[in-house]
């Protein structure tokens, strides 16, 4: 019977605590998705959103390339991590913090980029694509990371570190994704579904990867 996750602040709390206890480990050292790089690399650097940005890899990045980053995530443990990364990496100017319920919580003004990498709140996963989609500005992009149904976990930054199949809830296709864009408003550029292999793992993951412009 497959485990169900509420995915709620004290899931996420526990999750960092049991994963990194004392002080965060593996999974707040690991770098930043090579997709982040790949789809955002050609882009002129703006405003960013990094949505569920766990212990900060993505964010950094995009700071570090010139990106004004505002970075949320639900766990305070996994965002004080990545205020000590972000200091190290010499970008804490770039980034601000928000400790915040991304199922609540919503930006004052949309971005150039939102961005999003195996974040899984307490509410079905296309609903919060499509409420992310929502704050993307006119002519910006949204780059969607996730686990593809019926894959296996992934331990890298945000993953459950099970090691075994994500759950169903947090999984998706990229047909639903796709077509949750509408064509009236969106311009796919990236539609994927990629296998990779990573350091540690004898397993591949297995990801869907989605880039699109909002139409002005």
């Amino acid at each position: 019977m497959t485990e169900q996750h509420e995915f709620d602040k004290d899931y996420w709390e526990r999750h960092w605590q049991q994963a990194h206890p004392g002080r965060p480990g593996a999974m707040s050292t690991s770098p930043a998705h090579p997709y982040l790089a790949r789809e955002t690399g050609g882009l002129s650097p703006g405003s960013a959103l990094d949505a569920g940005c766990g212990a900060g890899a993505e964010a950094i990045w995009l700071a570090a390339h010139g990106w004004q980053v505002t970075a949320v995530d639900i766990a305070p443990v996994a965002l004080a991590r990545a205020t000590e990364r972000a200091a190290e990496s010499g970008v804490s100017e770039r980034v601000r913090w928000v400790a915040a319920d991304l199922t609540a919580w919503a930006p004052e003004t949309p971005f150039d980029l939102v961005t999003t990498h195996y974040a899984h709140p307490a509410m079905s996963q296309l609903a919060f694509y499509e409420r992310i989609a929502g704050w993307v500005a006119p002519g910006g992009t949204l780059l969607i990371v996730g686990h593809l149904h019926g894959s296996e976990a992934t331990e890298h930054g945000h993953g459950h570190g099970h090691g075994h199949q994500p759950p169903d809830e947090a999984s998706v296709t990229l047909a639903d994704i796709t077509a949750g864009l509408d064509g009236a408003s969106w311009e796919i550029v990236t539609a994927e579904e990629q296998r990779r292999s990573m350091p540690g793992r004898q397993a591949p993951l297995n990801d869907v990867v989605v880039r699109a412009t909002r139409r002005r």
